[in-house]
């Protein structure tokens, strides 16, 4: 057997020896016949690409014998995709030019493809062009994406709300493994800087077939940004300021990368004040703060690719409960969470001749602290407050003073490990089919006085299949994966007592499927058809909780006897589109058998409102509708609309809680490329209006319509060898007072934050 081993180790170490493939070419313009400088030339399925010169030549080194999909794209071009076998020769690509926004790669989706050749709708945008908007975190940004809103405590704490469905419905992806950090709590948000991400995917709908449980209502995929091209090194520093909060953050990133060896690595840090309403009044207790530090190290050659990531990112966030002492100051005053995210990913394909073996490997740990009210003092002397600002109530925060020994109330640590593990089938025909096991082991424990939910472990495992046939005029894609979820947990307390939560020993499974068809009517219309369902088990909360949750104001009884929700999902979508013009519509309807919700008893313990955990039968329905018009000869001038509605209801035609008003946004802006001594210049004003909330469960109160008002500009310019990219962006301009239904300060009638500029710096090395 040793002798088998060495053997094949050998012929390994002779293939990295001796093939020593290359690609190379150049990319022109298809009107002019000009070189297209700074044109992105790329394979998805080997991650391996480079950029034209000057001389729109480009060399690719180091590449895998084998057939593979190969995509051009340049700004003001259209992408497109070409299969290429390797080895080849020299090629001459051509791109056409378009004003339409170049398009990228989708990854969350299996087969990495255009978003034009995807059988499923994928929602794409760079974390820059987020920025751009004036988002103060990255919850927020990714509110701007039609069909995905924000779940917000303040302005530090959110989490993503896809057409209605959140927190353990809604699956987070970062380095290629899913984010664990007791995303069960309505005040737990997502705990990852923007700062080294380099764009958002979501998919919205069920997509358990890849991700399994939790995927039930969609998927946000986080990219964190690439490496440096081979042979070159560049840093980066940027600055942000915004008014509101008096906040900054700021980031350095340097990255470097040979043929072979690539690294990277980047430090972030934010401090943010209580957020101040339109009406002028400061938020007491909504001030955070974040520290995030991101480094990865990678290596590729003909036959074996490795990235190694790691993240850790500290956020404290303080917890609001009203409106009272007006300050300015940045101290953290209880009660507050402080929260430690670890997250170490691994990423390794070992590529064969018409066929590859992706593995993912990654291990997470989250430490979550909630400190109360066990110190109290007053406001140090010499802090600055805003006195024309106090409110009725006059009430002095808590705080810990430097060095002072504060021991949480709560304490859970969360350690994750899971594992993703792909085979990429050589294609038979038309046909290109992946296959692959899922799993996850988690361990959860308390050391803090409080317990939310008991030591448990859980683990998953899941075996899936899928296939995509691309025809001329239709692609097809289906799949089918069967999942199991086991949990086993703690008893705590004493039964018949307060807080008492027996231990569970439970098992769940599902099998699931997903069909979908793209067809191509003609060279301007796409048709998309897509049927799937999804499943997500119970989490710990809903099947063992017994206590108060104070940050909700009530106390919460689990249900050992819940069973999965299952949910199936149907969505079309048509899109139009030519050089100057583009609109799409995109329906849904979603049913979920066994919804799990909570409900009140009319019972009170320790004054606090009872409610229990219980199911029952939903459907959630509605879709977006939208254009971008880029009028030919005025392709720097771009109107974009949306809109977008949500309704969901119980089996008893009740409606569900927590979706989201409608809406529609209006965007008109105009971009030029070109300049004399500014590049790339952008200006925009945007309208959203919010549309009043009327459809809302018998335990919410309506919210009324608003409108607010954005403008931004920027432009970068060019300082010797280093670029400087300058924006200034406003939100909600005219200082409107509101409150959005998805706000959880509603109940205590808290609006949401005000009149706010950001001014952003990027110096580019």
């Amino acid at each position: 057997m040793r002798k088998i081993l060495i053997t094949i180790l050998l012929l390994a170490v002779s293939n990295v020896i001796f093939a020593q493939n290359q690609f190379s070419g150049t990319v022109k313009n298809q009107e002019t016949g000009e070189a297209v400088f700074s044109a992105s030339v790329y394979f998805p399925k080997l991650e391996k690409g480079s950029t034209t010169d000057i001389d729109g030549h480009f060399t690719i080194k180091n590449l895998p014998a084998g057939n593979y999909k190969l995509i051009v794209s340049s700004i003001g071009f259209t992408s497109y995709s070409k299969d290429v076998s390797i080895p080849a020769s020299e090629i001459q690509l051509v791109l056409k030019p378009s004003a339409v926004e170049m398009e990228e790669v989708i990854v969350s989706t299996p087969f990495h493809q255009l978003q034009s050749e995807n059988v499923m709708r994928v929602e794409r945008e760079s974390v820059s062009e987020l920025n751009k908007k004036g988002a103060v975190t990255l919850a927020d940004g990714i509110s701007q994406i039609a069909g995905v809103e924000n779940l917000s405590t303040g302005v530090g704490i959110g989490k993503p709300v896809i057409r209605g469905l959140s927190s353990n419905r809604v699956l987070t992806y970062t380095q290629g493994v899913r984010m664990e950090n007791q995303q069960f709590g309505g005040e737990h948000g997502l705990g990852i800087s923007s700062k080294g991400i380099g764009s958002v995917e979501v998919i919205k709908g069920p997509a358990s077939l890849l991700y399994g449980s939790d995927a039930i209502g969609g998927v946000l995929y986080l990219n964190p940004e690439q490496y440096a091209s081979a042979g070159e090194t560049k840093a980066e520093f940027n600055g942000d300021y915004f008014s509101n909060t008096l906040g900054y953050q700021a980031s350095a990133m340097a990255k470097t990368s040979g043929e072979k060896l690539k690294f990277i690595a980047r430090g972030s840090l934010a401090e943010h004040s209580d957020y101040k309403t339109g009406d002028g009044q400061r938020v007491t207790n909504t001030r955070f703060n974040e520290k995030d530090l991101k480094t990865g190290i990678a290596y590729q050659n003909e036959k074996f690719k490795s990235d190694l990531r790691y993240n850790f990112n500290r956020s404290e966030l303080g917890i609001p409960e009203e409106i009272g002492t007006q300050t300015t100051s940045k101290t953290l005053v209880l009660p507050y969470q402080q929260i430690d995210n670890h997250i170490l990913s691994a990423d390794n394909t070992v590529y064969f001749a018409n066929s590859s073996l992706n593995a993912k490997f990654g291990y997470q740990f989250n430490n979550r602290k909630e400190f109360e009210d066990h110190h109290h003092h007053e406001e140090e002397d010499g802090e600055e407050h805003d006195h024309d600002e106090e409110d009725d109530h006059g009430h002095e925060g808590e705080h810990s003073e430097e060095g002072e020994d504060l021991h949480p109330a709560l304490d859970m640590e969360l350690e994750t490990f899971n594992y993703n593990i792909k085979y990429n089938l050589p294609k038979l025909g038309k046909f290109e089919t992946i296959a692959g096991i899922q799993g996850m082991w988690q361990d959860n424990r308390n050391t803090g006085e409080e317990i939310l939910i008991p030591d448990a472990k859980t683990v998953d495992f899941g075996v899936f299949a899928t296939t995509h046939l691309h025809l001329s005029l239709w692609d097809f894609q289906a799949g089918l994966r069967y999942d199991t979820r086991t949990i086993d947990s703690e008893m705590h307390g004493h039964e018949g007592e307060s807080g008492y939560m027996q231990a569970v020993d439970l098992s769940f499974n599902s099998v699931n499927g997903a069909f979908g068809a793209k067809y191509q009517f003609s060279k301007n219309l796409n048709v998309r058809l897509n049927l799937a369902s999804g499943f997500r088990a119970p989490n710990l909360a809903e099947l063992t909780s017994n206590g108060a949750h104070h940050g909700a104001n009530r106390y919460e009884v689990g249900n050992p006897e819940l069973d999965n929700e299952q949910n199936f999902q149907v969505d079309f979508s048509l899109e139009w589109r030519n050089e100057h013009f583009e609109a799409f519509t995109n329906a849904f309807h979603n049913t979920i058998n066994d919804y799990i919700y909570l409900t009140p008893t009319g019972e009170t313990i320790n004054e606090n409102p009872v409610y229990d955990y219980i199911q029952d039968d939903a459907k959630l329905y509605g879709g977006e509708i939208g254009m971008h018009i880029h009028p030919h000869p005025w392709d720097w001038m771009h109107i974009e609309s949306s809109f977008e509605t949500v309704t969901g209801k119980r089996d008893d035609d009740t409606y569900l809680p927590l979706i989201p008003a409608n809406s529609i946004t209006n965007t008109f802006r105009v971009e030029f490329n070109q300049g004399k001594f500014i590049q790339n210049k952008y200006a925009f004003i945007r309208l959203k209006n919010v549309f009043d909330k009327e459809n809302t469960s018998a335990f919410e109160t309506r919210t009324g319509g608003y409108s607010l008002l954005g403008a931004g500009f920027g432009g970068r310019v060019q300082l010797a060898e280093s670029e400087v990219q300058i924006s200034v962006n406003g939100n909600n301009l005219l200082n409107k007072t509101y409150i959005a239904h998805l706000s959880r300060l509603k109940t205590d009638g808290i609006a949401n934050i005000g009149q706010n500029f950001m001014v952003s710096l990027q110096w580019f090395l």
